[in-house]
């Protein structure tokens, strides 16, 4: 089953707060991994509100779309809402608004950073500048949020143009999906680029949520 990419994804069931839930304003593009990581750890008080995925495409959009999000869930009674966008190219905006509402974000200044682990992200640093990264939501959406987008499915020759200064692409994996890691390498042939894979989990956004459940225990 694919995730909306233009109607906001609202878990079944939980369409107004419960005592003592929590809403979670999150990307569709994690949308799979937040409910995994929910259902194993019994957080039923999270409740879960994603913004279409392809959001990513226009960045622009992301920062007003979520504080209309914030104020829908404050109008639903929600009193804890915490957001699992990274920054996602709204170039601080989106922590503004966040600051002027008074909700946190999850760290990092994009999904790859928290999935790899924002602290081990930032260590390869120049390392890891001629690296393009997929997750398991860009593998299995590739085509969708990768080569249309680019225009690469009409003008194949624009590849080199677009691709010529990368090395490598690196699958950061959260699953261990053999046909995944299939279509991964085959996206980095696509691109004419070395491929390997690397196996994150959750990352900081596992420690994200299980930091946020804490902080609810001790209240």
């Amino acid at each position: 089953m694919s995730l909306p990419t233009d109607d906001i994804l609202t878990e079944q069931g939980f369409g107004d707060s419960e005592t003592g839930s929590v809403l979670l304003i999150g990307c569709g593009a994690l949308a799979r991994e937040i409910l995994a990581l929910k259902a194993a750890n019994s957080w039923d008080y999270m409740v879960l509100r994603c913004l279409p995925a392809n959001l990513h495409l226009y960045p622009d959009k992301i920062t007003p779309a979520v504080r209309d999000a914030i104020h829908k869930g404050r109008e639903d009674g929600f009193g804890t809402i915490y957001i699992l966008y990274a920054d996602c190219g709204t170039g601080g905006h989106l922590d503004a608004m966040c600051e002027q509402e008074n909700v946190e974000r999850i760290a990092g200044p994009h999904c790859y950073s928290f999935f790899d682990g924002n602290a081990a992200f930032a260590a390869r640093g120049d390392d890891e500048m001629r690296a393009f990264y997929l997750t398991d939501f860009l593998v299995k959406q590739f085509d969708a949020f990768v080569w249309k987008p680019m225009g690469l499915d009409r003008h194949p020759e624009l590849r080199d143009m677009y691709f010529g200064n990368y090395e490598k692409l690196i699958y950061l994996a959260q699953t261990n999906n053999s046909e995944l890691d299939i279509k991964a390498e085959a996206c980095a042939d696509r691109l004419g680029l070395v491929y390997e894979r690397r196996s994150t989990g959750y990352g900081d956004l596992e420690t994200s949520m299980k930091t946020l459940a804490a902080d609810r225990s001790s209240t």
